[in-house]
């Protein structure tokens, strides 16, 4: 076993993502995992809880530089203009080179309902996130909040139109523009 090569937190989760993919998330171990990563079961569990886990380690990291943008928002903004920020901050760590493993993490997810429910759970980490940074900017609830969810619903909508391997334009792109679509349709409400 490569114990010692670098990336093994990368590893595990391409090596797990792979396999998800090929034989399904049910049937596929912990030591099938580890295996294809070239590492140990305990370096698995060093790194993740459970093989769910391991297809969300991004979340701390995500949620991080969601508030941090917000915190750092120049001025007095809007609570949308501090969410467009943290957007084009956390869409600019999604290089072309992942768009591929991305496609196949939204298929694998689509897939199961498990990891279907843990994806709700961070999709829902991350709107809280959003919403406490904006409240610790003096935004009152429920913009704080509403505002959260509108930038986690512009993402989200525009990784899945990324992830399509036919798409060529850029997840900030896309992010900036379902936030616009997202603007235009509260404004027509009224």
């Amino acid at each position: 076993m490569a114990r010692w090569e670098p990336n093994a937190r990368e590893r595990l989760v391409r090596a797990a993502l792979d396999l998800f993919a090929e034989q399904g998330y049910d049937a596929t171990t912990v030591n099938e995992i580890a295996d294809r990563a070239g590492l140990t079961k305990t370096t698995f569990f060093r790194h993740f809880p459970d093989k769910r886990e391991v297809l969300f380690a991004g979340q701390d990291t995500h949620a991080r530089l969601l508030a941090d943008a917000i915190t750092e928002a120049p001025g007095p903004v809007t609570p949308l203009q501090a969410v467009g920020a943290a957007l084009d901050a956390i869409t600019a760590t999604f290089t072309d080179d992942r768009r591929e493993f991305s496609a196949k993490l939204r298929a694998v997810t689509a897939d199961n309902s498990e990891l279907q429910e843990r994806a709700a759970l961070k999709r829902g980490g991350l709107a809280n996130a959003m919403a406490d940074a904006l409240r610790k900017r003096g935004v009152s609830e429920p913009p704080a909040s509403l505002a959260a969810e509108l930038g986690v619903r512009a993402f989200y909508q525009a990784f899945d139109q990324w992830a399509d391997p036919v798409n060529q334009q850029t997840l900030t792109e896309l992010a900036r523009h379902a936030l616009d679509e997202l603007r235009a349709a509260i404004a027509a409400l009224d």
